[in-house]
């Protein structure tokens, strides 16, 4: 019978990170089959978990979230200072899904929410290519050289090279509003890019991931989609 690690059980059915499933076995907090769990411990459908005195399923019921965040909201569980979470907009019982990926504070638009791991590593990893979309518009006509540099060159960034596609909204005769494709998924990497070369974005909104879109839906609301 397959088996499973034991940190990967525990952040697919406590969304939580795989770091942080591994601190509560260090800490003692987890038991598998009635004894303390140690690191690196495997499991399957036999076995019995507990995790601070309640068992932890074996089978669990997948969920998955398509959510318009608006613009004032951090996708993290923890408020930030003044800053309200994305999950005060939701019901409690989603509250332990987790985002893949994130959006900043000063962004909006598309962020999924699962409870699967495998779901959410497929979506974010590099060697996927999950393509993103998004709107995107400057505080100033970007130059068609800039453009192309970015488009055709890459411009280096502090943590390696930023390429990704930018094309003009036709309808757009100041060269300030555009639609960038990107498959990378780097912090603030859209904002850091356009930033080096001396400008500042001004709106940021998600409009697809991967196969996903939100097909209208108003900011602050969800949907449950399928994988």
């Amino acid at each position: 019978m397959d088996q499973i690690r034991l940190n990967k059980f525990l952040a697919e059915r406590l969304g939580i990170s795989r770091r942080e499933a591994d601190d509560i076995i260090v800490a003692r907090k987890v038991f598998l089959n009635e004894k303390p769990a140690e690191l690196g411990a495997r499991l399957d459908k036999n076995d019995k978990v507990c995790y601070n005195g309640k068992i932890v399923p074996f089978e669990t019921a997948f969920l998955y979230l398509a959510f318009n965040k608006p613009v004032g909201y951090v996708c993290s569980r923890r408020t930030q200072g003044n800053t309200p979470t994305l999950y005060e907009l939701l019901p409690e019982k989603y509250h332990k899904l987790k985002t893949v990926g994130r959006l900043d504070k000063d962004s909006s638009g598309l962020i999924l929410l699962t409870n699967d791991g495998d779901f959410a590593f497929q979506m974010t990893h590099p060697k996927f290519h999950k393509e993103k979309v998004y709107q995107v518009e400057l505080d100033l006509p970007l130059e068609p050289l800039h453009q192309q540099m970015i488009s055709d060159f890459g411009v280096k960034l502090e943590d390696g090279v930023s390429k990704f596609a930018v094309i003009r909204d036709e309808s757009d005769n100041d060269r300030k509003r555009f639609t960038v494709i990107l498959s990378e998924g780097r912090n603030r990497q859209i904002r850091r890019t356009f930033a080096s070369l001396g400008y500042t974005v001004t709106k940021l909104h998600r409009i697809t991931f991967g196969k996903y879109s939100m097909d209208g839906l108003a900011p602050g609301k969800y949907v449950i989609i399928k994988p």
